[in-house]
């Protein structure tokens, strides 16, 4: 009878076996890299590739209704969407390989963050429908997490984690600038599809560049790239259009990132008259991080009451750890943003400590509660401080720290007089959409007419 009982209890070992990380220079494989940001996803893979990984960026939305078909419709979108891509992929290299085809040579890189968000078990998740498919078990998902501020330790030689890291962290602000770039161009482009066009051939230009440079570390030449994009793109700004309304976007970093969930949110905008400055990648990467920070700062404190001599020690090193990070993460996205301001101004990040010291002074929230909330409340406050006319936050449809952020701010803005917009996702067209859009940017002219907007010094 127990050994019976026994036989049902469900093994999750395959979660551990095949969910975590893998020394990716090692392996040999195709790393398959999903499209959240589309400039940020190509860099980082070629910064990948530069280091010996063949990392690859797959189509987004197009399997969108194999995503759909497994999953039951309560995970959150970007679920939906990654679920798809990954499938979708692995079926097209079927077709295209044949009996050649081995899903052994292959690991889907997903990273997650811990709770209360539902990103956390999407590797889990997908790992349950990959393995409902007998021919692509052997597929193995790659895994970095928020826990440890992303760190790559055991997915690349001891040698090399430092240098991977920094020139990861590189292409992503450097992905951040050329998003900036292309939203403060094509607003005022002399021709319709100038920026666009540019944007990709820059974007594959500094993949090059990446690829080339950044295992040997010659950040400023890659520096050196970005400043000849920015100059260029100069040409593309017509200066006889008139200055328009600036909106300020937050969010989930999924939803504000990915273009195709988002129905292209910043386009449409765009197309009623705006100029936008959606929330940064690196943005994330530099919480994550001060994050931890918080935390060992918290564990140090308890251990010292506590008078736990190893504790004492392990918090103190990690607390170093984290700081160097953090340190090392905002010089360097302050140097790049330097370098890009003084030859095209382009809105800059705020500072993550900054975010925090909002949020308390004003008595909003707290770092404490943890997840995008954060960065959202405090970021739409300053936003509205800094004179921007309006905010949009955007975010997947049941979003739990979106709604948070909606509850917290939407009076607020009110009460400040400046236009906001909540924009929830899923895989439909929400009805109203337009008419929502066309009424807030309306009111972003009128808050434009009566106060001007935020200067580009």
């Amino acid at each position: 009878m127990l050994q019976a009982e026994s036989q049902k209890v469900i093994d999750f070992q395959f979660l551990k076996d095949n969910v975590g990380r893998f020394n990716l220079g090692r392996s040999n494989k195709t790393i398959l890299i999903p499209e959240m940001n589309r400039i940020g996803g190509h860099l980082m893979a070629a910064v990948f590739r530069g280091f010996g990984i063949q990392g690859v960026v797959m189509d987004t939305y197009k399997g969108l209704e194999l995503g759909k078909a497994y999953t039951s419709g309560k995970e959150c979108y970007p679920c939906q969407i990654t679920t798809g891509d990954i499938l979708y992929y692995l079926k097209q290299e079927q077709k295209r390989q044949g009996d050649r085809f081995n899903a052994n040579n292959y690991i889907y890189f997903m990273p997650e963050a811990g709770g209360p968000c539902r990103f956390g078990m999407y590797n889990k998740y997908q790992r349950i429908v990959l393995d409902s498919f007998p021919d692509l078990r052997a597929v193995k998902i790659g895994s970095l997490t928020t826990n440890d501020g992303y760190s790559l330790d055991g997915m690349i030689d001891n040698g090399q984690v430092s240098d991977l890291r920094k020139a990861g962290y590189l292409s992503v602000v450097i992905s951040d600038i050329l998003d900036r770039l292309l939203w403060r161009i094509r607003p005022y482009e002399k021709e319709q599809g100038m920026a666009d066009d540019f944007i990709e051939t820059s974007m594959k230009e500094m993949e090059d560049c990446f690829e080339t440079y950044g295992v040997r570390k010659q950040f400023d030449t890659i520096l050196d790239e970005m400043e000849r994009v920015i100059q260029t793109s100069r040409a593309i700004m017509d200066p006889e259009i008139p200055e328009k309304p600036l909106i300020g976007m937050v969010g989930e970093i999924y939803l504000r990132s990915h273009v195709h969930a988002n129905q292209n949110l910043i386009r449409v905008l765009e197309t009623h008259g705006a100029e936008v400055v959606n929330a940064s990648i690196a943005e994330w990467i530099n919480f994550t991080t001060y994050e931890r920070l918080r935390d060992t700062k918290t564990g140090l404190r308890l251990s010292l009451k506590q008078f736990r001599i190893n504790e004492i020690k392990d918090h103190l090193q990690n607390m170093v750890h984290f700081a160097g990070d953090l340190l090392y993460q905002q010089a360097k996205q302050g140097q790049v943003y330097k370098r890009a301001k003084s030859i095209l101004n382009l809105e800059k990040d705020h500072k993550i400590k900054e975010l925090e010291n909002v949020l308390k002074k004003n008595n909003l929230f707290s770092f404490d509660v943890g997840t995008e909330a954060c960065l959202s409340i405090a970021g739409i406050w300053q936003y509205a401080k800094e004179g921007f006319n309006g905010v949009v936050n955007v975010y997947p449809f049941t979003c739990m720290p979106s709604t948070i952020t909606s509850a917290v701010i939407k009076p607020l803005m009110s009460e400040l007089g400046v236009p906001y917009l909540d924009t929830p996702y899923d895989s439909s067209f929400l009805p109203g959409r337009e008419a929502a859009i066309r009424t807030f940017m309306y009111q972003a002219y009128q808050h434009f007419n009566r106060n001007g907007r935020q200067q580009h010094h």
